[in-house]
């Protein structure tokens, strides 16, 4: 009776400890956003609306049918594609931040490349006007200086001009479970790093990022943007949502971007370290690990040093090239490791970065407030503002932002 009694207790924690790992499990599973439907897979909701169009498509290397490119995918289907728009980096995401990207045909399917990036930002009427639907399914990161919505604003008002259809396919927001940063309001500082007044983390899918952009009436088809400036123009907008897909899910993107933000870590660290292009610092590019560290030649701590290098395609004359630099590995420091993914901007970063530059009369060029949204955060920096200081002077903006995001999200 004894022995059977110890079989049962072993029996009975061995299914406490199965059940408990296969709960941590599930758990991881969710985390990762595994269970995510995007809204490109769901092919049953769209392909019907293409059949007899021409088709124009805004996409990139991350515009994926589980492992098949979309184009790939509708060509399948017979869906006549006539031509394919890209962002910056390329339709193969293999151009470096700010590289040109030029006009091309694709090796592989024929199909017209029109770049939307450089001079050509917006569609052109002429060439547009021949489209009878276009397709934008483009992978965003959730950061108000990523271009890919800027780019979208520029499609939806050439899709507005013209009166053609556009078809969101909505994908997850890696950055999507906060809301933080200043809010642009100044006129003078709007530009492909910020069109809209909006934090530099607005916490949204392209596709309702599409709907606020539409709803709000930024779409202006003259030369001059005011900021916030609300018109009467509206694109003719239908977005395919996701499935198992909620603002507190961690998703883990299955492709890169952009050829500088290479891992999860990158991701999650890019709000709080893309403002440092307007500043001397290093963000790694040129390195295995761009968006993963900071640093500078003078940098005092010596414990961790890089030396940027030429990656064609990748980080071209890259800050400090060939030079040793000294600096923090992000996700490898204590202070700053568990910051990593938590639900605000990280802001010790650039106010230790600040203090520790030699020359601060030279730290800030004017891109810095083009990043930042506001001529304000370099001068609270400079006058030794904590970050708790800094961030009570987002708050009314925020709360006002969060009132209006609230009224275009799909998802709870």
């Amino acid at each position: 009776m004894y022995i059977i009694k110890k079989i049962l207790i072993k029996f009975f924690l061995f299914f406490l400890i199965f059940f408990s790992f296969s709960l941590q499990l599930r758990s991881q599973e969710m985390d990762n956003g595994n269970n995510i439907v995007v809204g490109a897979e769901r092919t049953s909701l769209y392909v019907p609306l293409l059949e007899g169009k021409k088709v124009g498509i805004v996409a990139n290397q991350t515009s994926l049918i589980g492992k098949t490119h979309l184009v790939d995918s509708l060509l399948s289907l017979k869906v006549n594609i006539r031509a394919i728009y890209c962002p910056e980096h390329g339709f193969r995401g293999e151009v470096q931040a700010g590289g040109k990207v030029s006009n091309s045909i694709d090796k592989k399917t024929n199909i017209p490349i029109i770049s939307l990036y450089g001079k050509n930002k917006k569609p052109q009427r002429e060439e547009f006007a021949n489209n009878d639907i276009v397709i934008f399914d483009i992978q965003d990161v959730g950061c108000r200086f990523y271009t890919y919505i800027s780019t979208l604003h520029y499609v939806m008002e050439a899709c507005a001009e013209t009166n053609i259809p556009l078809l969101v396919l909505d994908r997850a927001n890696p950055n999507g479970f906060y809301i933080d940063g200043p809010v642009i309001k100044d006129t003078s500082l709007v530009s492909f790093v910020g069109m809209h007044p909006v934090p530099v983390v607005y916490g949204m899918t392209i596709g309702e990022y599409a709907q606020m952009i539409n709803s709000e009436g930024w779409l202006n088809t003259s030369s001059k943007r005011v900021i916030g400036e609300k018109t009467n123009i509206n694109c003719n907008l239908t977005i395919i949502p996701l499935e198992n897909y909620t603002h507190n899910t961690r998703y883990t993107l299955p492709i890169s971007p952009s050829p500088n933000l290479k891992t999860k870590d990158a991701i999650l660290l890019y709000p709080s370290l893309c403002w440092f292009e307007g500043t001397p610092i290093s963000l790694g590019r040129g390195t295995e690990h761009p968006f993963e560290i900071v640093g500078f030649p003078m940098y005092e701590n010596k414990t961790f040093s890089f030396t940027p290098k030429t990656i064609i395609g990748v980080a071209e004359n890259p800050p400090y090239d060939g030079i040793e630099c000294y600096g923090v590995f992000l996700s490898q420091n204590e202070k700053y490791k568990t910051n990593i993914g938590q639900k605000k901007i990280n802001l010790s970063i650039l106010i230790d970065m600040y203090r520790a530059y030699p020359k601060k009369g030279v730290f800030f060029t004017s891109f810095f407030d083009k990043l930042s949204g506001t001529k304000l955060l370099k001068e609270q920096i400079k006058n030794n503002f904590s970050e708790e200081k800094i961030r009570k002077t987002w708050i009314e903006d925020l709360n006002e932002f969060k009132q209006m995001r609230s009224r275009y999200l799909l998802y709870k």
